[in-house]
């Protein structure tokens, strides 16, 4: 404890010059905190949108399906199994039919993925409701970006072509007669939600489907011909993203660390070499190299206690804010990039977290403090008296 307090003391006495380094790692303990904190909220979020939107419970994929493969639609669409019949009425199996298709906006040719569901389902958010309108026309939802993208909006009349089972190209109007806003891309980009049973009718495929997707209170059942995919391997994709932009915005905290460290390694050798005289008599007066190089390096150390106790300071109104407020991108649409991401992103600050960056922090600061303070070992205590030891 006296250790301390005279390391403290040392440290009081260095003026501006302590409290500059202080805040500079202060930055740097608020910045990390902060980054990773919206990244572990960037993967939770993106999770639980995937899970309301488009996976629900986990899905069964026809064994040839491969939704990075469209030549595959076609051989991978089959009968849905009997065993699910009474699961698909009470809406605790919702099928998916999925094929190719292209629409013809004001003369435009562009190709789309044309995917029919249940109006009635509410295993999804998608507001398939809208399916239920009386139409000439095949009614037809679709993302917010893609009807951006195709500029087209509600109750647009549009022409669209596809192929059925027997290779036979077909055609006919559709209208748009929803468009929902949603941060996953997979159901917006490129996308369009038909009645099952009117794209069944329309493709000559009556009760098949491609994908399965199961409500949390349906049990898995093994199903020839069907492979489950549950909600972590579906969306192992999101988080192995999520990790690699971890590992990318890890240089800019790093920067930040590193200045701060500079600053305390410089601060140290330049005290070390300035205090000569001090350590000679402390040396002289009975203390032993070890307790001296201890000294100093508490002395370095307390940087990291000052700075965590200056950022919880204003970092605290900070972290607060990032985790109920966010931080809002309004000019960006998540498909924009290929990947779930809502316009608003929150951070997720654990304690885990803050503890682990303390430690961190602190394990760093000490190691840069130990370095310069080694010198003293070296040191004769009378040349060191005389200020000519370094």
């Amino acid at each position: 404890m006296k250790l301390i307090k005279t390391a403290f003391r040392s440290l009081i006495g260095n003026g501006l010059k302590t409290w500059l380094n202080v805040f500079v790692l202060s930055i740097s303990f608020v910045m990390i905190i902060i980054m990773q904190g919206i990244l572990q909220g960037w993967s939770k979020q993106a999770i639980e949108d995937a899970v309301r939107w488009e996976i629900a419970d986990g899905q069964y994929w026809q064994e040839k399906y491969d939704p990075h493969d469209p030549f595959t639609l076609d051989s991978s669409t089959m009968q849905i199994p009997e065993v699910f019949a009474t699961d698909i009425k009470n809406h605790l199996i919702e099928p998916v039919l999925i094929t190719q298709g292209t629409i013809y906006p004001d003369g435009r040719m562009q190709g789309v993925l044309l995917k029919g569901i249940q109006p009635d389902q509410h295993l999804l958010e998608i507001p398939t409701d809208s399916l239920n309108k009386v139409t000439d026309e095949i009614p037809v939802v679709m993302g917010a970006y893609m009807a951006r993208q195709a500029k087209l909006k509600l109750n647009d009349v549009l022409t669209l072509r596809w192929r059925d089972r027997n290779g036979t190209f077909e055609a006919a109007d559709i209208r748009i007669v929803g468009v929902f806003k949603t941060t996953v891309p997979a159901i917006d980009v490129g996308t369009l939600w038909l009645p099952l049973d009117r794209l069944q009718m329309m493709t000559l495929n009556e009760g098949c489907a491609n994908v399965l997707i199961k409500s949390p209170e349906k049990e898995v059942v093994d199903i020839a011909g069907w492979n489950f995919k549950t909600t972590e391997k579906l969306t192992e994709t999101t988080l192995l993203m999520v990790k690699t932009k971890s590992i990318g915005t890890s240089v800019f905290y790093v920067v930040f660390l590193l200045l701060g460290m500079l600053a305390i390694f410089d601060t140290q050798t330049l005290s070390i070499f300035r205090r000569q005289k001090e350590i000679g008599t402390m040396i002289a007066l009975g203390m032993t190299r070890k307790q001296v190089v201890r000294h100093f390096t508490m002395e370095g150390s307390l940087y990291a206690i000052l700075a965590l106790a200056f950022g919880a300071v204003w970092g605290a109104p900070l972290f607060y804010y990032m985790v109920e407020k966010g931080i809002t991108f309004p000019a960006v649409e998540a498909a924009d990039f290929g990947i779930p991401m809502g316009d608003t992103m929150y951070a997720v600050i654990t304690p885990g977290l803050v503890i682990g960056t303390v430690l961190f922090i602190f394990i760093v600061t000490a190691l840069v403090s130990y370095l310069p303070a080694k010198k003293i070992a070296k040191m004769n205590p009378t040349e060191a008296i005389r200020g000519k030891a370094l």
